[in-house]
């Protein structure tokens, strides 16, 4: 059982780390897996990050759902599903070290890439590219938010498009994650009580409807500005602790 420190230490990271997503549609989550890894085991870790990230990124959705550009995605989901299904019956349980490693390296790693290489969800099969992608890192390294971030910032849509329309890619990654995590047995032993995770995704909801009038004031420079700074200064604490915990367990 969670103690009250440690339940206290979630709710106030979820609240934090929605608001930080809502603002600008990244990050928050990378946040906030860090901080339940800390405190939990890998399978629960991951159930209950998916299920708080599912509600958080599906609400953001839906404030902003008419700004969704809906053939990215579906072309998204699409492949998305494919690979999951594949991932389950491999069925393999990543350590926390690889994660935390894992998700410091790959923002740095797409910056190496040529230029014509470069993601860009507007591209003709990108979606589904980046879908496929998402799909292996979400199993692999319990988060694929900012490699899809790159997909997204090096494109030409708008701030509200970005936001959305990547909210609603993650929400379908979320769940596809809770069902594979959840299949495991060490998911079960950990039991987390069903007003933890309701608990969570109301404070969810709620940091990301106090981020919408941020996220509406700020310019389209500065989004991207402030996007890309907290992508790579997250990544570095991450990477950090996974050297860390794989020099010294």
């Amino acid at each position: 059982m969670l103690s009250p420190s440690i339940l206290a230490l979630l709710g106030v990271s979820v609240v934090a780390t929605s608001f930080l997503s809502g603002v600008f549609g990244m990050a928050g989550g990378l946040i906030l897996l860090g901080i339940c890894l800390a405190v939990l085991d890998v399978a629960p870790a991951m159930v209950l990050h998916g299920a708080t990230q599912f509600a958080a990124n599906g609400w953001r959705a839906a404030l902003w759902h008419r700004n969704i550009v809906w053939p990215i995605l579906l072309r998204y989901a699409v492949a998305s599903v494919a690979v999951y299904l594949v991932m389950r019956y491999i069925a393999w349980l990543p350590d926390k070290a690889t994660i935390y490693i894992l998700l410091g390296i790959l923002p740095f790693a797409t910056d190496l890439l040529p230029k014509r290489l470069t993601p860009n969800i507007e591209r003709p099969w990108a979606p589904q590219i980046c879908g496929a992608v998402a799909a292996t890192l979400q199993v692999l390294a319990g988060i694929a938010g900012n490699v899809v971030d790159l997909f997204f910032q090096n494109s030409k849509l708008d701030r509200r498009q970005i936001v959305a329309t990547k909210s609603a890619t993650q929400a379908v990654a979320h769940s596809m994650r809770v069902l594979y995590f959840s299949s495991f047995a060490e998911a079960m032993a950990t039991p987390t009580p069903g007003w933890v995770f309701a608990a969570a995704i109301m404070l969810a909801m709620l940091g990301t409807t106090l981020a919408g009038s941020t996220l509406a004031r700020m310019s389209e420079a500065e989004f991207r500005r402030y996007s890309r700074l907290i992508i790579q200064s997250v990544s570095i604490v991450l990477l950090m602790r996974g050297l860390w915990l794989l020099a010294f367990g």
